[in-house]
């Protein structure tokens, strides 16, 4: 398991080479009920059906539309329609930047808002990701995926906050590396999830206890199972560092952040907060809002 303590030298190390690593204790004693409580209310507003931005259950990938009734994410959670201004505070806090700053290599003035959502537990279903690349196709032959890997540039990071504990999500260690072998190919290029995500070779399952970050390359081999008895409400999230251009935008526009440009967002962020957002509407006016949408 890729756990390191409170050495950012060793975290660095275990991200570039694991591609993953968990960090406890970035989320204060004080903050964890009120994140807790915050949450509560999103995810009770998402089942009575009065907040449309959901992942639903039998979908994989964005957009999600409204499929089965059953949810195992919200998105948007600092949309200011929901009113928890907890989430934009901690997104900007100092031990979160300080943490995505070691983790990325770059400095603060560098960073850009993008994605915070809320992966939560089904209530009615057991429901499964299939192993895949956050940025590359399962479709990919082995030289497309090699060349993708090559080129592929660590500008931006995401990350799953345990507010309960979650043992949802399966990675394989290195994988962000090296192209899959002939026999993990035959456990991810269908459209079927894993029955046992342990029967992939090299899977390991990443184990959070309450507050504990795991921070992973969005391009290593991972899946997840969500079990409808188990409560889950695990913050994920995303920054980029602007040196990502297009590679980031076409990772979050697909997301429909149009909100995100509105004065009643910025308004409510802290100074840290409207300046990381800057960075993300720079990129908007660069590529433009063309309504990038991947498979995996």
């Amino acid at each position: 398991m890729a756990q390191a303590a409170s050495n950012p030298s060793r975290q660095k190390t275990m991200f570039e080479e694991e591609g993953f690593v968990i960090i406890p204790g970035l989320i204060s004693p004080d903050d964890v009920p009120r994140l807790q409580s915050a949450c509560a209310r999103v995810v009770s507003r998402t089942r009575a059906g009065n907040w449309p931005h959901r992942r639903t259950v039998g979908k994989q990938f964005p957009p999600y539309g409204d499929g089965d009734l059953d949810s195992w994410g919200v998105q948007h959670v600092m949309h200011p329609d929901l009113g928890e201004p907890i989430f934009s505070q901690w997104y900007t806090s100092t031990q979160l930047i300080n943490a995505v700053e070691n983790l990325l290599g770059c400095k603060e003035d560098q960073l850009q808002m993008e994605l915070f959502n809320l992966l939560i537990n089904p209530v009615s279903h057991n429901f499964a990701l299939r192993w895949h690349r956050d940025d590359i196709s399962e479709k990919a032959t082995q030289e497309e995926e090699r060349l993708a890997l090559d080129a592929w540039k660590p500008h931006g990071i995401q990350w799953n906050t345990a507010l309960y504990e979650d043992s949802c999500l399966y990675v394989i260690p290195g994988s962000h590396k090296v192209t899959r072998t002939p026999e993990q190919r035959l456990h991810s290029e269908g459209p079927e999830a894993p029955v046992d995500p342990l029967d992939m070779p090299g899977a390991i399952q990443v184990l959070l206890k309450p507050g504990d970050s795991v921070f992973y390359n969005s391009n290593i081999l991972h899946c997840a199972s969500y079990d409808s008895q188990a409560p889950r409400a695990t913050l994920h999230a995303s920054m980029g560092n602007v040196a990502g251009g297009s590679v980031r935008a076409r990772n979050i526009l697909q997301h429909n952040l149009n909100w995100m440009k509105e004065p009643q967002f910025s308004d409510g962020l802290d100074a840290r907060g409207k300046e990381m957002l800057g960075r993300l509407l720079k990129l908007y006016n660069t590529v433009g809002d063309v309504g990038y949408s991947l498979s995996g």
